[in-house]
């Protein structure tokens, strides 16, 4: 493992490459957005921040600029971590140790654990946002900025509608529904707006889906009115005032 730039997020301690060196990749797991490569006496954990990627390389190739570690495999073939604006982060668990960025996150959001029922429970005397309350990873993890705007949409619900004010009912459709913006997203290859490309370094087409984000001031799909943004914790929100309620 070389590692060029350590400084990443967090810095990545020399103990990591001592920890990696000589050891087989047997599985490649996914906890929220953190990857784990596990081997017989650990695993590395990476997460690709906001514009991170992974590469397999089948020869040594000048890095560039950003390409920050190489991980080197014994039939000459490297696995580069490119970050160019070093958000991401990688660390090294001993066997089944845990880590205190996985220790308190939610469930999948596809998995059977994340219901209505559970969401309906967990958003109980909550004086919060209901798209806050959904983009909290210690509620459910994975659902990011983009989804949260088409999900809450699609199931009619305002974004800043208080999240202990939305009935049972209502939480098992968004519930349903965000399964579904996931789902076709994963399909779609996810969602290019500036810097993200998937795994071949083509772009992910859901964006040509969006009906709501990046649309503000232009006519809802709907009813034709034209659709409002707001600013929630720093993040651009879109919705119809007509629609969700």
């Amino acid at each position: 493992m070389e590692v060029r730039e350590p400084c990443l997020r967090w810095p990545v301690e020399e103990s990591v490459t001592q920890s990696l060196t000589g050891q087989t990749i047997k599985s490649v797991d996914r906890r929220a957005k953190y990857l784990l490569l596990k081997s017989a006496n650990g695993r590395l954990m990476i997460h690709l921040g906001m514009s991170g990627s992974l590469r397999i390389l089948q020869e040594r190739k000048n890095p560039d600029k950003h390409d920050h570690v190489d991980i080197g495999f014994s039939d000459g073939g490297i696995l580069r971590y490119r970050d160019p604006r070093r958000f991401g982060s990688i660390f090294w668990l001993q066997d089944d140790e845990s880590h205190a960025l996985l220790d308190h996150l939610g469930p999948e959001p596809l998995s059977e654990s994340f219901s209505g029922d559970y969401l309906f429970a967990r958003s109980r005397g909550r004086r919060v946002a209901v798209k806050t309350l959904i983009m909290n990873s210690q509620i459910v993890v994975g659902v990011g900025n983009i989804y949260a705007n088409e999900a809450l949409y699609r199931a009619g619900i305002r974004p800043d509608r208080l999240a202990m004010r939305v009935g049972k009912a209502r939480y098992e459709k968004l519930v349903d529904v965000i399964k579904a913006v996931l789902t076709e997203a994963i399909e779609a290859g996810g969602t290019t707006l500036r810097d993200f490309v998937r795994q071949d370094g083509t772009p992910g087409y859901f964006s040509s889906k969006l009906d709501v984000y990046g649309r503000k001031g232009e006519p809802c799909v709907q009813c034709r009115r034209l659709l409002r943004e707001i600013r929630q914790a720093g993040r651009s929100t879109v919705f119809c005032s007509q629609c969700q309620h």
